[in-house]
């Protein structure tokens, strides 16, 4: 779906998320919405929208480094292209979830630096240990980040599911696509990891860890 975009104070602002839109004759901020929702800075719930949004981002940002780092050890091989597939998905999840933190002035988590070298140095770290790792790390993470995609998708649609149709829309696309990933784990032998059943629950007690510190900082 396409918005229609307004010239004004000789710029281009846009209806759509990712700019926000100008001031009107009286110095008031027009609110703003998603393309065709109903969704505005002024009728959210601001603090269940910025946790959502501050920890999908970091989430997706995580993701994003945890398959850098498994590129930079298994890209040349065998199952690098598959592990690239997944990745280009979660560029673009981020991608998303950037747009939305300036849509709607969420700011994002100061653990930023932290989850940039942890996510890279756990790819890189289970790709060591073989496909298998690699996978085993897709599966822990990508179960996490479904079961708390559903716990969202839940508080939106007790809160209002009309008015948060297109969030939940996105959510739900991505939980989707978290799902598949996992299933693409567990069809590469991730089970055949070192350890399995340790390593998930390890990384998984990661994964909660994280969701719980950047929903708050």
């Amino acid at each position: 779906m396409s918005c229609t975009p307004l010239m004004a104070s000789g710029s281009l602002w846009r209806l759509c998320f990712g700019a926000p839109r100008p001031l009107s004759a009286y110095g008031r901020r027009i609110s703003v919405r998603f393309c065709s929702s109903r969704m505005t800075l002024d009728n959210i719930n601001r603090a269940a929208v910025d946790r959502i949004i501050r920890v999908d981002h970091a989430g997706e940002y995580g993701a994003n480094r945890i398959y850098a780092g498994q590129m930079a050890v298994l890209g040349r091989t065998s199952v690098g292209p598959v592990i690239q597939k997944m990745w280009d998905q979660e560029k673009d999840h981020l991608k998303k979830f950037s747009e939305l933190m300036v849509a709607f002035r969420v700011r994002p988590t100061i653990l930023m630096p932290f989850w940039n070298v942890v996510g890279f140095a756990l790819g890189a770290g289970t790709a060591l240990l073989g496909r298998e790792g690699a996978m085993a790390c897709t599966v822990a993470v990508e179960e996490s980040i479904a079961h708390h995609y559903n716990n969202q998708i839940r508080t939106l649609m007790e809160e209002d599911p009309e008015k948060y149709e297109e969030l939940l829309q996105v959510i739900k696309k991505f939980r989707d696509e978290e799902l598949e990933h996992h299933d693409i784990g567990l069809e590469h032998d991730a089970e055949l990891a070192p350890a399995y059943a340790v390593l998930k629950k390890v990384i998984q007690a990661g994964c909660s860890a994280a969701i719980y510190l950047s929903e708050r900082f």
